[in-house]
C-alpha cells in the first residue's frame, strides 16, 4: 500500500506560522497525506516557543524538527522535555533537552522520524558525527518507514547522507538552506530524497529576513537584529509516496503554493 508522507521546509516567523496554520490542512486533503513534518526551527526568526509550537502541532503536523537554533528561545527548553512530537537534532551533546528522535503509531504501522544536523559549512553548533549517530539510531529496532530530517549547510554533506542512508530509510530531506532544489528523486536503493525542502514565510525577503538587513550585513555594516520581511507568503516542502510494504519510496514531488 502507498502513503504520502509531507515534509514542509522551515517556517520563518509569524507570518510563516500564520500560513501553515491556514494552508496546512487544505494541502493534507489535497494530497491525501498521511503523515506530515513540519520544520519550526525558525517561528521565531530564531527558535520557536511552546505556544508556536502547539499552533504547528493544531494545524496537523505529526512532528516538529528543530535543527541550530532548537535552544534560541529558553521557553522550549521543559517542553523538549515534555513532548515527543517536537525533535532537536539528535548528534546534540547528551546531557541537552529533548530527544532526536521517535517512533510514532499510525494506521500503516511504525514511523520514525530522525532529525540529524550537520557540521560543514560553518553550522555553529559542535554536534557528533551524523553518520555515526544515525547508525546507532537505525539499530533500535527500526520500523519499516524511516523520516530523516539533515539540517545542514553543504549541499555535499546532505547528498553524503543520502547516500550512506539509501536503502535504509525510507526518506531523507534538507532543511536549514531555505531555498527549495529541484533535485527531488528516488535513490537507487529506494530513499527518497530532496537536498532541501525550501522554507515557508516571506516570498519577497533573504531567507524569510527583510533583504535590507542582509545587504546591509553583507556590505560590511554593523550587524542589526533581524526582522521578518512584510508581503506575501509561500508553502514549500515535497510529498513522498512510500509504500508501506516494503518501507522504500516510490516517487518525490516538491510543492510550492502561494499567496
Amino acid at each position: 500500500m502507498d502513503i504520502n508522507i509531507l515534509a514542509v521546509g522551515d517556517v520563518v516567523g509569524s507570518s510563516g506560522l500564520d500560513y501553515v496554520a491556514r494552508h496546512l490542512p487544505t494541502l493534507q486533503r489535497t494530497y491525501n497525506v498521511a503523515f506530515t513534518v513540519v520544520n519550526g526551527e525558525n517561528v521565531s526568526n530564531q527558535g520557536i516557543t511552546p505556544r508556536q509550537a502547539h499552533s504547528i502541532l493544531d494545524a496537523g503536523a505529526d512532528v516538529i524538527t528543530l535543527g541550530n537554533h532548537a535552544f534560541a528561545r529558553h521557553e522550549i527548553l521543559d517542553e523538549l522535555d515534555a513532548s515527543d512530537r517536537i525533535l532537536r537534532p539528535a548528534n546534540f551533546a547528551p546531557q541537552v533537552p529533548g530527544r532526536g528522535w521517535g517512533d510514532y503509531d499510525t494506521a500503516f504501522g511504525k514511523i520514525r522520524v530522525i532529525n540529524l544536523i550537520g557540521r560543514s559549512g560553518g553550522m555553529d553548533t559542535s554536534p557528533d558525527n551524523p553518520f555515526h549517530m544515525a547508525d546507532r539510531i537505525l539499530k533500535e529496532d527500526p520500523p519499516k518507514i524511516i523520516l530523516v530530517d539533515m539540517h545542514a549547510e553543504m549541499t555535499s554533506e546532505k547528498l553524503a547522507m543520502g547516500y550512506y542512508l539509501d536503502g535504509r530509510v525510507s526518506v531523507q530531506w534538507g532543511t536549514h538552506t531555505h531555498v527549495q532544489t529541484s533535485d527531488g528523486s528516488v535513490f537507487p536503493k529506494g530513499t527518497g530524497y530532496i537536498t532541501d525542502l525550501g522554507m515557508t514565510g516571506p516570498v519577497v525577503s533573504v531567507l524569510g529576513i527583510k533583504p535590507s538587513l542582509s545587504i546591509s550585513r553583507f556590505l560590511g555594516n554593523p550587524r542589526k537584529h533581524y526582522e521578518q520581511a512584510p508581503g506575501p507568503n509561500k508553502l514549500e516542502g515535497a510529498i513522498f509516496t512510500v509504500d508501506t510494504d516494503t518501507g522504500l519510496c516510490r516517487d518525490v514531488e516538491a510543492v510550492r503554493i502561494h499567496d
